[in-house]
């Protein structure tokens, strides 16, 4: 079976030259307009999707030939086809960074792509990098070029005077410092945190909406056959999620897998409540707890709530920022230290530097699980971390500790990648529902 539905990925020389918010005006554009969109983001990325979401008003997932593999991504994109009218696809860092990349997508299903080129300070190379990007590698699909950041009509002529004949001209967006995403350290700020975010989408999409009436995108998705049911692994397990300000990246796929293993889900504030709620299981998610300290330290009801659910030898999953808010202590950039929930003896330093990033494979007796790290801090511990993940790039793994109940680890984990691994991670110590008859295949 196929479905035909157009799509198109939204891609860059590099980071910071304007997916994210393109890509946002394009899908708030074309929902302002009765059409229903579809909006998927490559690679792993928490607050980009937040972005998206708050511009087309629903769920954003993730397509990744890494995290996910192929037959995933395909399934992903064919339900997608068959449901809506449009398939936006955000790309990650330049067109063909990273392995894979986002080319390495746009190849394997033949979409288009649309390149985003910041053209600021530059004129005649405008065409000299359009022609770099679409020929670089071949078979790719590339529908045309977008200027952002233009100083005015004589510039945008020029550039686009500078495009092969080959590469269609979308058109082109002027710099005005009222219209853009504001960013930190770890990538763009939070929806909530800006100012008329609204109004910023709004404005571009006006602008740049008319010009992808000409734009050529057509694609054949085929059904990858592969619809095998999940067992409930976590059948009646009850658990609660971290999540406000200082816990805010989980995947949606994330809580969509523990749904379908037969959890059941309440989320809590670690910043605002005083009491966990009633589960067997606890899941502190990454985040920002560095901008948080004095907040989280505060709350010591919530604290001490989190210890006796350890101390009672109930599951708990700590990734990146939540494995920080369980250390002894966590101090900024500036040198302020606090005492955090004190579970994982050991102190957590935030660098002005980034410390890293990639992707990430964890070995586990239960499979393979797949996601990436992504910090500024390093956590100095004596405990000894019962494996390390491997970046299949070839940089820096990160440990994986294990103590009672509790496993942490800097790892922001993709749980679809195996859903036996997150089972184990979940379940209560007294249930012997995982067995190896119920072992579910994680993607190669």
């Amino acid at each position: 079976m196929k479905h035909h539905c157009p799509a198109l990925i939204v891609a860059a020389p590099a980071s910071g030259q304007g997916k994210t918010l393109i890509t946002a005006a394009l899908a708030r554009y074309c929902r302002d307009r009765g059409q229903r969109v579809r909006v998927f983001k490559i690679g792993p990325d928490f607050i980009d999707p937040m972005l998206l979401e708050w511009a087309c008003g629903s769920p954003v997932y993730q397509l990744d030939l890494f995290m996910l593999g192929e037959t995933q991504c395909r399934q992903l994109l064919f339900d997608a086809a068959a449901d809506v009218d449009l398939i936006l696809i955000e790309a990650v860092m330049g067109l063909f960074d990273g392995q894979p990349s986002s080319a390495d997508l746009a190849l394997m299903f033949d979409i288009p792509v649309l390149c985003v080129i910041n053209a600021a300070a530059m004129a005649q190379t405008f065409g000299a990098l359009a022609f770099g990007l679409a020929n670089y590698r071949p078979g790719l699909r590339v529908a045309g070029v977008l200027a952002n950041r233009v100083g005015g009509e004589r510039h945008a002529e020029m550039l686009r005077e500078s495009l092969p004949a080959t590469i269609p001209w979308i058109g082109a967006l002027s710099f005005d410092g009222r219209y853009g995403l504001p960013e930190r350290h770890l990538g763009l700020v939070l929806p909530d945190e800006i100012t008329d975010l609204d109004g910023c989408i709004n404005h571009v999409a006006a602008t740049i909406g008319p010009w992808m009436h000409h734009v050529s995108c057509q694609v054949e998705f085929s059904d990858p056959a592969c619809h095998a049911a999940l067992p409930t692994l976590l059948d009646g397990v009850r658990i609660a999620v971290a999540q406000d300000a200082a816990f805010a990246f989980i995947y949606r796929a994330n809580l969509d897998l523990l749904v379908s293993l037969g959890a059941s889900l309440v989320f809590f504030s670690p910043l605002n409540d005083s009491e966990l709620p009633d589960c067997d299981a606890l899941w502190l998610p990454g985040g920002y707890p560095e901008l948080y300290m004095l907040r989280l330290t505060r709350n010591n009801a919530i604290m001490q709530a989190i210890r006796q659910h350890h101390q009672a030898d109930k599951p708990i999953l700590a990734e990146c920022g939540g494995m920080l808010y369980l250390a002894n202590s966590l101090q900024d950039v500036q040198g302020l230290a606090v005492d955090m929930v004190g579970i994982l003896a050991g102190h957590a330093v935030v660098q002005s530097h980034l410390v890293a990033l990639g992707l990430q494979q964890v070995d586990l007796p239960e499979g393979t699980l797949r996601g990436h790290s992504f910090h500024y801090s390093s956590f100095a511990t004596s405990v000894v971390p019962v494996t390390t993940s491997e970046n299949p790039n070839g940089g820096r793994g990160e440990a994986v500790y294990k103590l009672g109940s509790l496993t942490a680890s800097y790892v922001h984990f993709y749980f679809p990648s195996c859903a036996t691994v997150v089972a184990s991670f979940f379940q209560p110590q007294q249930d012997a529902r995982l067995n190896r008859s119920q072992t579910v295949a994680c993607p190669g």
